[in-house]
C-alpha cells in the first residue's frame, strides 16, 4: 500500500450507515463555547516581557511605521504623533494610553444570537480556513483554482460543525466569480448558508461596507442595533515590516467607527520579512500591531480590537514560509504573554506548510493548534482546511481538523480532571479488588457512554477489523464524511423576506458594478 490515499469511497463505517438511515452523519459535540481551563506556557520571564515591550516602545518612537492611507496620517497628526511623509513616530505614553481603552473581553453577536461567541478572557474559538485561491479533494486529484460551488460547501463544513464557531474570509477563494461581486456573492452565500458570526475583507470602501450592510439586512436590524454591539469583524495583515498599507486601515476605520470589531495580525517570517531572532520577530509583529490599535482606539475610544501573531520562519534552504515548527509555537506562546501585557484579546491560527492532507499535516496543525492553547489563545484562524502555507483549502483536512478541534474541546472539560468521590472511585476500586476488571461493574456501566471522547474521523480498530472493512485510510474516511454532510446539509432558517431582501441587495450593487477592480 502506498502512502496516498486512493479516490475510491468504500461503503461501511459509522458515518456512511448513519447516512443511509437518514441520521446525523456523524455523532458530535454540541455547540459550546470552550473556556481553557489551562494556565498558559510563557516562555518569557518578567524581563523578557519588558524587553519585547522595549523594543515595541523603541520602534514606535524612533523608528516609526509607515502608513500610506492619508487618513490615518491626518488622524496621527491631530493625536499629536509625530509624521514625516507616511512615517509616524509615536510616544510610548500616547500609545499606552490608547490600548488602555480597548476591551479586554466582548461579544460578536450573528444573526442567530444563540451563536452569539465571546472574545477573550479565557475562551478559545476556532475559525474555518480563509482565503487559500486553491483548492484540493480527493475526488479531483490535483490543485485546482478555487469555486464558487467549492467556497459553499466548505461554507456548508462551517455551518455543520459545532467546533467551528465562526466563518472567516472566504474558505476558498471563487475564482470564478469576477473580483468586483466577488464579495456580494460570497457573503450572501455565508449569511444563508451559516449563521455563525462573518467577516470582511478590507479590500476598498465598496466591500467593507457591503458587507456590513448585507450583516445589517440579514439580522434584520436598524442602524442604530448594528452599531449599537459588534455583529461581524474584520482582520488585516500590516505589510512587513513597519508598513500598513490603504485599504486594509481604511477597512478598520470603517468597522470601527460602526462599532465593528477589527484584528491586526501581523504576518512576520523570521529570517524573510522579520528578523531571524523569533523575540526579534515578536517584538516587530507586536509594535506593527499596536500602532494600528492604537489608531483605532483614538478614533474609537472602546473599540472591539484584537491582537494578532502570524509569526513563523521560513525555510531557509528554499525560502518557503514554514509553519507548526519549534519556532513558531515559542512565538505564538511569546505573543500570548505580549497580549495579556497590554490587556488585549488574542489570535493565532492552525496551519501548516504540508501539501495534502498527510500525516505532515496534521503534526504540523496539532502543533499550531496547541500552540493556541498554550498561549491563552482567544480567536483560532484557519482552524480547519488549510494546507500549502495557505494556498490550498481541502474539505478532508477540514474534516480531520475538526476531529482534533473536538479533542482539544473534550480535554477542556472540567469533568475530565473531576475530583469528587465517584471520580476517585475508591468503592468501585474495592468492589473489583486485585484479581477482577471494572468493565462489568456499576460504576462503569452507569458511566461508559459519556465517560471517554468518541471520535468521528479516528478508526480504533485493529488492523484485521479495519482491514476487513475496507482498509480506508484517514483522509479518505475525512472524504467520505465531507461528502456526506454536504449531501444531507440542511442551510439555517431565515426568513424568507430577508432573504428575498438580501438577494436585492446583492443585485442593486452587481447593477452599480460592485467594487473597482485592476481588471
Amino acid at each position: 500500500m502506498t502512502d496516498k490515499p486512493s479516490r475510491r469511497s468504500r461503503g461501511g463505517g459509522r458515518a456512511g450507515n448513519a447516512a443511509r438511515r437518514g441520521q446525523a452523519t456523524i455523532e458530535q459535540m454540541p455547540w459550546r463555547l470552550p473556556v481553557n481551563r489551562d494556565k498558559p506556557t510563557e516562555p518569557l520571564d518578567a524581563a523578557g516581557v519588558d524587553a519585547i515591550h522595549q523594543g515595541a516602545m523603541r520602534i514606535l518612537e524612533d523608528i516609526g511605521i509607515e502608513f500610506l492611507n492619508e487618513e490615518a496620517l491626518a488622524l496621527f497628526k491631530q493625536a499629536g504623533c509625530t509624521v514625516s511623509g507616511t512615517n509616524v513616530r509615536m510616544g510610548r505614553d500616547w500609545v499606552m494610553e490608547m490600548l488602555g481603552k480597548a476591551p479586554s473581553q466582548f461579544t460578536l453577536t450573528p444573526r442567530n444570537e444563540a451563536r452569539e461567541i465571546i472574545v477573550g478572557g479565557n475562551h478559545i474559538l476556532f475559525g474555518n480556513v480563509s482565503s487559500p485561491p486553491n483548492y484540493y479533494d480527493l475526488e479531483i486529484g490535483k490543485k485546482v483554482s478555487g469555486t464558487r460551488a467549492q467556497c459553499a460547501d466548505l461554507l456548508r463544513l462551517t455551518q455543520y460543525f459545532n467546533c467551528i464557531h465562526f466563518a472567516g474570509g472566504y474558505p476558498v477563494e471563487p475564482v470564478d466569480i469576477h473580483a468586483s461581486v466577488r464579495h456580494l456573492d460570497v457573503v450572501y452565500d455565508k449569511l444563508t448558508l451559516t449563521d455563525k458570526v462573518s467577516h470582511a475583507y478590507s479590500l476598498g470602501r465598496e466591500r467593507v461596507e457591503d458587507v456590513m450592510e448585507m450583516v445589517k439586512i440579514a439580522g434584520g436590524l436598524s442602524e442604530e442595533e448594528f452599531q449599537a454591539k459588534p455583529r461581524m469583524y474584520t482582520n488585516i495583515n500590516s505589510t512587513s515590516p513597519l508598513k500598513h498599507d490603504v485599504p486594509m486601515i481604511d477597512g478598520c476605520l470603517r468597522c470601527v467607527r460602526r462599532g465593528q470589531a477589527v484584528v491586526v495580525t501581523p504576518f512576520t517570517l523570521a529570517g524573510a520579512m522579520a528578523p531571524v531572532t523569533m523575540s526579534g520577530a515578536v517584538t516587530l509583529s507586536i509594535a506593527e500591531a499596536l500602532s494600528a490599535i492604537a489608531l483605532f482606539q483614538y478614533v474609537a475610544p472602546g473599540a472591539a480590537c484584537v491582537v494578532g501573531t502570524f509569526t513563523s520562519n521560513v525555510d531557509m534552504k528554499s525560502g518557503a514560509p514554514a509553519f507548526g515548527t519549534p519556532e513558531y509555537m515559542r512565538a505564538t506562546q511569546m505573543t500570548g504573554q505580549m497580549a495579556r501585557f497590554y490587556g488585549l484579546p488574542m489570535r493565532s491560527s492552525g496551519v501548516c506548510a504540508a501539501n495534502v492532507p498527510d500525516g505532515q499535516a496534521m503534526w504540523e496543525t496539532s502543533n499550531s493548534l496547541w500552540a493556541s492553547v498554550q498561549s491563552g489563545t482567544n480567536v483560532v484562524y484557519h482552524a480547519a482546511g488549510w494546507l500549502e502555507g495557505g494556498l490550498i483549502a481541502s474539505p478532508e483536512k477540514f474534516v480531520m481538523d475538526c476531529e482534533v478541534l473536538q479533542m482539544i474541546q473534550r480535554y477542556m472539560e472540567p469533568e475530565v480532571v473531576g475530583t469528587g468521590p465517584d471520580d476517585i472511585a475508591i468503592e468501585a476500586i474495592k468492589e473489583v479488588g486485585p484479581n477482577g476488571h471494572f468493565f462489568g461493574i456499576e460504576h462503569t456501566q452507569d458511566r461508559y457512554e459519556k465517560a471517554f471522547y468518541q471520535p468521528f474521523a479516528s478508526d480504533w480498530r485493529n488492523f484485521e477489523a479495519w482491514e476487513a472493512a475496507g482498509a480506508e485510510w484517514t483522509a479518505e474516511r475525512a472524504h467520505r464524511i465531507f461528502k456526506d454532510i454536504i449531501h444531507n446539509f440542511e442551510a439555517p432558517a431565515m426568513d424568507e423576506a430577508i432573504k428575498e431582501e438580501l438577494g436585492a441587495f446583492v443585485a442593486r450593487r452587481k447593477a452599480e458594478g460592485g467594487a473597482p477592480t485592476d481588471f
